[in-house]
């Protein structure tokens, strides 16, 4: 056990968040520049078409980070709670086992993406010029995908274990390139610019795999890649707690899959287009917010394996409440200043009159995102994967998809920007009396 790993069990509760949680932060805000970044020179140097074109496309995405996040997650749980029981053999066994179903995985989505690329977008209702452009920029994504998976499950490990510094200096390595490839690959390669974005994203993802593959292999003091291989003593909870949090990822899909298409249906690409610069706008958001929650995981998982349940509540506490902070100063500045945010993305004339009600209506909720993310959190680290699946499949289809088809229908067009408030809103409360249920059968 590293010195890292002994301060998750003795540090105070706020130590523990500014220690933990400000470069976890910085390095989730890091990952959140990708899709952001694309979005706005998109938008700046190519068209406004383009900009939604990478939007449509950007859900997809989730696949391969649903992966990543299944199995970084899974293992990372894992890992945190083996160094709390002092369990080396466990520790062991995590990344060979973590490389091994990358592989497999990242696999599989490359050749069913690449074959079926347009077919998944169609679902969103594009069409045409705007189908075509999803696709150029999707099938380069798929092409990366055991790059982006690994470098992303990874980086969870080594949050895992303590380590959020180094993991988000990886990070921002990553997020650099990206940044700086961006435009320079939109201007030269023209007609072929979002091209030049997808390619932008793969090759920072490349260079972090490999600087992170380095690092397992030859740096790390207490998690080594050792035979890379399917550890049957493991694989079975690494998937119980991961599928929870690969699920509110993969299910985004199907989520945003019904917005964009409701979008279409009763406001055409002038809908679309708000729709997807307030998707972006609010999953940049959300960011910093899962960033903490990483923070969280490892802290809550170690004194859980520690059964030191007094200091999981305390820490629970310090982090929730510093959450709802930091969703407030994303949240009050977006909605104070709607009409330049929205701008950013190349939204004009009509279109932008349009999209500054509409956004301010579907990020109200933001407020609590903090709450919600981090009680599914706290589920994912005591291996209770089954409370944190059920919030996630309440949130992303069994309240949402009856909501974003009815509300339209009964209330009218414009209620369409209502449905994600009530639905977290409901969620929110359904997390925290399952938070208060669980806390009171520890002993």
């Amino acid at each position: 056990m590293n010195k890292n790993s002994k301060e998750l069990l003795t540090a105070q509760p706020l130590q523990i968040l500014i220690k933990l949680s400000l470069p976890a932060i910085l390095g989730m805000i890091v990952i959140g520049l990708y899709p952001l970044m694309d979005g706005i020179f998109a938008g700046q140097i190519l068209s406004e078409r383009a900009m939604t074109a990478v939007g449509i496309a950007t859900p997809f995405t989730y696949i391969n980070t649903g992966i990543a996040t299944l199995i970084g997650v899974g293992s990372a749980s894992l890992l945190s709670r083996a160094i709390g029981e002092g369990n080396q053999r466990t520790i062991d066994k995590v990344m060979g086992n973590l490389c091994f179903w990358i592989l497999l995985l990242s696999a599989i989505v490359t050749v069913l993406g690449i074959l079926f690329c347009q077919q998944l977008l169609a679902v969103f209702g594009a069409k045409g010029e705007l189908l075509n452009l999803s696709a150029r920029y999707l099938r380069i994504i798929f092409l990366g995908s055991v790059f982006v998976n690994f470098a992303q499950a990874a980086n969870m490990v080594m949050r895992g274990e303590g380590l959020m510094k180094r993991a988000m200096l990886i990070m921002a390595m990553g997020a650099g390139i990206n940044i700086s490839l961006d435009p320079i690959l939109m201007i030269l390669l023209k007609e072929h610019g979002v091209e030049g974005a997808a390619i932008a994203t793969v090759t920072a993802q490349f260079v972090q795999a490999i600087v992170t593959l380095w690092y397992f292999k030859k740096k790390s003091e207490v998690v080594k890649i050792g035979l890379i291989r399917r550890e049957n003593e493991i694989t079975g909870e690494m998937f119980s707690v991961g599928v929870s949090a690969m699920l509110m990822q993969v299910l985004t899909i199907i989520q945003q899959s019904f917005l964009y298409g409701q979008a279409f249906r009763y406001g055409g690409e002038t809908s679309a287009t708000i729709m997807a610069a307030t998707l972006r706008i609010q999953a940049f958001s959300f960011i910093p917010l899962w960033g903490m929650s990483q923070g969280l995981q490892p802290a809550i998982g170690a004194n859980f394996g520690a059964k030191q349940y007094d200091r999981v509540k305390k820490i629970f506490n310090v982090f929730t409440i510093s959450s709802i902070v930091l969703a407030a100063c994303f949240w009050l500045p977006a909605e104070a200043f709607a009409k330049p945010v929205l701008k950013l993305f190349g939204l004009s004339d009509e279109t932008l009159l349009l999209a500054v009600p509409s956004f301010r209506t579907m990020y109200s909720i933001f407020i609590v995102y903090g709450v919600m993310i981090m009680t599914m959190t706290f589920f994912q680290a005591i291996g209770d994967g089954k409370t944190a699946g059920i919030l996630v499949m309440l949130r992303q289809i069994i309240l949402f998809i009856p909501s974003v088809i009815l509300l339209p229908l009964i209330v009218g067009t414009q209620s369409l920007w209502y449905v994600l408030p009530i639905v977290d809103g409901i969620v929110v409360l359904l997390g925290i009396q399952r938070y208060f249920a669980t806390i009171g059968k520890m002993k």
